[in-house]
């Protein structure tokens, strides 16, 4: 089922998450839901704040990545197979040197910015089975998994821009809220009566 997606200036966006237990209510249709809806909004990661649920788990699906032709063929491959669910994560260590990557969000449409993160993580988490892992992730896949891992911790990518920046951003931050935006795909606005 594709859900609507939560729009900035919603407060679960603001939240930090709770972890959840292996007996989750209907965990594995949640991430059938989570995967359709992203899709749906031609996203490449989505995390359950984003659909108002203020738990420990998101999405990534890296395979669009894949065909960018700057990348290596190894890196390549590692996008176009990154298909992964990630359950009460947790990032151990973030290292090397930050570099920059114009990122977007499906809670915020239309709005693009440079943000700075390191290019190495470790990261601990569950799967969809709820078997242990800890990996090792650097260049996109760990930007597209440090995103979402904020997510989760109530920290929006805006919230990395400079003063000066958000300042730029300011009015069209508030008119996403109040759903004066064009997004081709289902959205909830905090400030506006409708759903989209």
């Amino acid at each position: 089922m594709i859900l609507p997606i939560v729009a900035y200036g919603d407060p679960v966006l603001k939240k930090k998450a709770k972890a959840i237990e292996k007996n989750h209510s209907n965990l594995s249709e949640l991430i059938e839901n989570m995967f359709e809806t992203m899709y749906a909004a031609h996203g490449v990661g989505l995390a359950a704040p984003q659909i108002g649920l203020p738990i420990r788990i998101f999405v990534i699906d890296a395979a669009p990545f894949s065909e960018d032709e700057e990348l290596s063929d190894e890196e390549m491959k590692q996008l176009k197979d990154f298909k992964k669910v990630f359950i009460n994560a947790t990032i151990v260590e973030e290292t090397g040197e930050e570099w920059a990557f114009s990122e977007g969000c499906l809670s915020i449409p239309d709005v693009r910015e440079d943000v700075f993160r390191n290019e190495r993580i470790k990261i601990n988490y569950f799967d969809e089975h709820f078997v242990e892992h800890t990996e090792i992730y650097d260049g996109l896949a760990a930007r597209v998994i440090q995103h979402e891992y904020d997510h989760i911790e109530g920290v929006l990518f805006t919230d990395k821009l400079s003063s000066l920046k958000k300042r730029l951003i300011k009015g069209k931050l508030t008119n996403i809220s109040k759903g004066k935006v064009n997004a081709d795909y289902r959205m909830r606005f905090p400030l506006a009566k409708k759903t989209r």
